[in-house]
């Protein structure tokens, strides 16, 4: 995993989502969202404590086919307590998380592009810098990633951005 950026150096995240759960179209029509429910501690710390305002996000649709790179966002705020653990209707709920010391966190992120070429999983695979990338090694599992500044120019590349 790369060592954190300064904090003044734009740093580059991906981060998953089922689409079925909340999908680049879903961003694209509510403009920005909160990026809730993670719950896995090595996620938990970069959004805590390294995702920043400013910072790119690469969208990633996962548990589908196929499984993708399909658009971009930007951090809009930098990461604070998931309110969705505290409340008990909620399926995020955690009962161990308290307000004055929460235990999970999330950022908001603000929808920028949806590709026009997605980038699926056997692209990623057959391109010599994006098939290093942290979602393509074997047992990868974390919702939320960190991309090099390398990957996410070739994935902007590749998938004709034009927002970014």
């Amino acid at each position: 995993m790369p060592k954190s950026a300064p904090a003044s150096e734009a740093r580059y995240w991906l981060f998953k989502s089922e689409p079925d759960s909340y999908s680049i179209d879903d961003l694209k029509k509510d403009k920005s969202t909160f990026w809730s429910g993670v719950r896995n501690y090595q996620a938990r710390n970069m959004l805590r404590d390294d995702i920043q305002v400013g910072d790119g996000v690469l969208f990633y649709h996962s548990s589908t086919e196929p499984m993708a790179i399909v658009g971009c966002a930007k951090v809009a705020k930098a990461g604070y307590a998931d309110h969705t653990a505290f409340d008990p209707k909620d399926s995020h709920y955690d009962i161990k998380s308290k307000q004055d010391e929460p235990t999970w966190y999330m950022v908001d992120v603000k929808f920028v592009e949806k590709f026009p070429t997605q980038l699926t999983r056997e692209m990623l695979k057959e391109d010599a810098t994006l098939s290093k990338m942290v979602v393509m090694q074997k047992g990868s599992r974390l919702s939320i990633q960190p991309v090099t500044k390398e990957q996410w120019e070739r994935v902007l590349k590749l998938a004709g951005a034009k927002a970014w």
